[in-house]
């Protein structure tokens, strides 16, 4: 079962259950998977290479990119909680914490800041950086191990400690 697809059968059991915050939730997911599949059937359509009866097929997301949709949901959600936070408007901040928790169980595992810190000491002895200048090269490096299994936020924060 794709990832999309088990989207979908959780959208139907929140509606069994009527839970408005979950189906709301998934229902906005839903329409930013199907938002993301549009933009790459544009852009596949504009290369021309495909014919048009597989446009539709060669643009469906596979479970990455799916992934990749969710986690630009979470980030936008986390911005709301600051935003709502900063504007002292704590209704908001508990709705959007509510919607994040239903979106967390979508995500992988998260690494700790500990083995944040092993990757990110093995990506700076490799890359062998020295100085907060070559930070870039480390993050895009440490990155590439760590999509989907870190927040880049953190990953920032523990690689320039280790190069200061």
């Amino acid at each position: 079962m794709t990832l999309k697809e088990q989207i979908r059968n959780d959208l139907k059991n929140s509606l069994k259950e009527r839970n408005e915050v979950s189906c709301s939730v998934l229902r906005f997911l839903l329409a930013s998977i199907q938002n993301k599949q549009i933009e790459n059937q544009f852009a596949l359509s504009k290369k021309g290479t495909i014919p048009e009866d597989k446009l539709k097929e060669e643009s469906e997301l596979n479970d990455e990119e799916v992934m990749s949709v969710i986690f630009s949901d979470v980030k936008k959600r986390k911005d709301s909680v600051l935003a709502f936070e900063k504007g002292g408007r704590q209704d908001l901040v508990k709705k959007e914490k509510e919607e994040l928790e239903a979106l967390q169980k979508y995500l992988p595992e998260q690494f700790s800041e500990e083995e944040i810190k092993k990757v990110a000491e093995k990506t700076i002895k490799k890359i062998g950086a020295t100085s907060i200048k070559e930070m870039g090269k480390v993050m895009a490096e440490a990155m590439i191990e760590l999509k989907g299994k870190a927040d880049g936020a953190l990953v920032s924060k523990v690689i320039k400690e280790l190069l200061s």
